[in-house]
């Protein structure tokens, strides 16, 4: 059974003390009861806080362990303000904004948490689109001079599948790609959609191959038809244009390359829930996922990256 807190002044109640925010992780990472991650057992006991020892092999289970919590100097409690303030909010969040509403000192604490959550924002084993699906790809930045096609320079290039939900849009994904040859589209569409599904796209080669692949390839020339490519593939880009107002007024454009996927991800997840009318069970599934993913240092996540601040090397512009 599904257990969250329904309302703010519910989960200002439940989540005020630590040991509730630690029992709260036990109860999603042992839904159905105590096992050692080591040997199996099946009985244990606490003996600090946040940690379980085994009542068979005495190996001691941290509840933040191997999860996006893991190291935290700071309380649970926080991390709980900070899930339930990411998933009340209906567009998203900023590290500057989520900086000023807990009260951190330090802009990078902040990025960072974000960013951890954002790579939560993903649930391991998720069904794949079915049914109908649209997919297309759009670049992600300023134009480039003298480029024409499918080619770019600094541009982000982003694959994007839509799921037809009658006249509407289901469910979706999306991933930044290198290229638009069928090394990169090919990949994604075997991760992200059912096989036998049918799948539409225009008349690109990157997509010829997905008869092969066991799909039903729906293909729309583009060049065949007076109407526009967003009369003719009206879901995917519709989700475009969303993308893009999403980027721009939340994010402000600016976005590193490096890191363009979570905040993709995260558009994902707010965008496949969009019709719940429940606040507290987007917290309860982002808390479910966090206790899933692995850790990331933050050392590790801007290796790539020489600064950042959403950080450069950036796109910027719709």
């Amino acid at each position: 059974m599904e257990d969250y807190p329904r309302t703010l002044a519910d989960f200002e109640t439940r989540f005020s003390k630590e040991e509730a925010c630690v029992d709260y992780l036990f109860q999603l990472r042992f839904p159905d009861g105590y096992l050692c991650p080591r040997c199996g057992h099946t009985k244990g006991w606490r003996v600090r806080r946040s940690v379980i020892e085994c009542a068979s092999c005495s190996y001691q289970a941290s509840m933040t362990a191997g999860t996006i919590f893991h190291r935290t100097r700071k309380p649970l409690t926080m991390w709980f303000r900070l899930i339930w303030w990411v998933t009340s909010l209906k567009t998203g969040a900023s590290a500057l904004g989520m900086q000023r509403v807990l009260g951190l000192g330090s802009y990078e604490t902040a990025w960072t948490w974000l960013h951890k959550l954002r790579r939560a924002m993903v649930r391991p084993g998720r069904d794949l689109l079915s049914g109908r699906v649209e997919v297309d790809e759009t670049y992600l930045g300023a134009a480039e001079e003298g480029l024409r096609g499918r080619k770019t320079e600094k541009k982000a290039l982003v694959v994007i599948a839509a799921q037809e939900d009658g006249m509407g849009i289901g469910r979706i994904r999306m991933r930044r790609i290198q290229d638009a040859s069928a090394s990169s589209l090919e990949p994604f569409i075997e991760e992200s959609i059912e096989p036998g599904s049918v799948v539409h796209t225009d008349g690109w080669d990157g997509y010829a191959g997905l008869k092969k692949k066991g799909y039903h390839h729906e293909i729309t020339v583009l060049a065949h038809h007076d109407e526009s490519a967003l009369e003719l593939l009206p879901r995917v880009h519709q989700v475009v244009g969303l993308l893009k107002s999403w980027l721009a007024g939340t994010l402000h454009g600016a976005v590193s390359h490096e890191h363009l996927d979570y905040y993709l991800d995260e558009y994902t997840f707010r965008f496949n829930r969009r019709t719940s009318i429940s606040r507290g069970k987007l917290f309860y599934r982002l808390v479910q996922q966090a206790v899933q993913v692995d850790p990331v240092p933050y050392k590790e996540m801007v290796k790539h990256v020489r600064e950042h601040r959403d950080g450069p090397p950036t796109y910027s512009g719709t």
